[in-house]
């Protein structure tokens, strides 16, 4: 396992701007269902600037179409010009050299769990750049150890019912009778049904995701916390229309105090900061 001390989250440009991050993708090799998860990955090191697809025909048609126009990939493709040669992957390479030679991305996040990648990581990192995989579990040790860090992906990350966390249960539905016609009264307006956006806005919801977020850069802590304002920053990476007030929350602060699952502690001078409750007190 590669235990790569370097800088990381959100401080990895030398001139202290906000560094730059390129997730390339091999579609012929991982499922779509990984592309959320590599997201959240790359959007804590830094601003995501390229994004990009590899695959033949049949992969990017099929099974990866849907998701790269959904997370805003440019796709790729690559004709085989001859049974069994993979361009793709040649495809991915030389792009990562060209986008590193013009410093066009900081960091590479390289979506893949083909070991023909290792010497693109070395070399990636020979030239000073940053390269993470984000791949599957059978991905091979040769590739996991060219790499600064590595992630790995299963399909429980894409579970629905685990990305979400309802602030409160919905109670359960009693039967009703169905009311009876209300006799008109005269001079009198008739009742009018409460909105089903007023009904939204008033019940807190606590998304999943955010846990996952505090997680993540916690870990990458030595201190085992993230501040508030770099958590905000993070999930505006990985959802640019993300507001707390979706969720029927004034802000982040005011959200992050609904879930039970983290703790906030404010210290003097520096703000608050987010930690996993089990983390209190470690």
């Amino acid at each position: 396992m590669n235990t790569d001390a370097r800088p990381t989250a959100l401080q990895d440009s030398s001139n202290g701007a906000e560094a730059t991050v390129a997730v390339l993708v091999d579609c012929d090799n991982v499922p779509p269902e990984i592309l959320p998860y590599a997201l959240r990955v790359a959007a804590q090191f830094g601003r995501v600037a390229l994004r990009r697809g590899y695959g033949n025909h049949t992969t990017l048609a099929n099974r990866w179409q849907e998701a790269l126009v959904r997370q805003a990939f440019t796709p790729h493709l690559q004709y085989q010009y001859a049974s069994g040669k993979n361009t793709a992957d040649i495809a991915l390479a030389l792009d990562a050299l060209e986008a590193m030679f013009d410093h066009r991305a900081d960091i590479f996040c390289l979506v893949t769990s083909d070991s023909d990648f290792a010497y693109l990581c070395r070399k990636l990192r020979e030239r000073g750049s940053r390269v993470c995989i984000v791949g599957e579990g059978k991905t091979p040790q040769a590739l996991r150890n060219a790499s600064d860090q590595f992630f790995e992906w299963s399909p429980a990350e894409s579970d629905p019912d685990a990305t979400t966390d309802s602030a409160e249960k919905a109670p359960a539905k009693k039967a009703q009778a169905k009311p009876k016609a209300a006799k008109a009264e005269p001079n009198k307006e008739p009742a009018k049904e409460p909105s089903k956006d007023a009904s939204k806005l008033s019940t807190k919801q606590r998304p999943r995701f955010v846990v996952d977020a505090v997680s993540l850069l916690a870990s990458e802590s030595s201190e085992g916390k993230v501040g508030l304002g770099a958590l905000g920053q993070y999930l505006k990476r990985t959802d640019p229309a993300f507001s707390p007030k979706t969720y029927g929350h004034s802000g982040l602060l005011d959200m992050v105090k609904t879930y039970d699952l983290l703790e906030l502690k404010q210290e003097a001078g520096a703000g608050w900061f987010v930690l996993l409750a089990d983390a209190k007190g470690s």
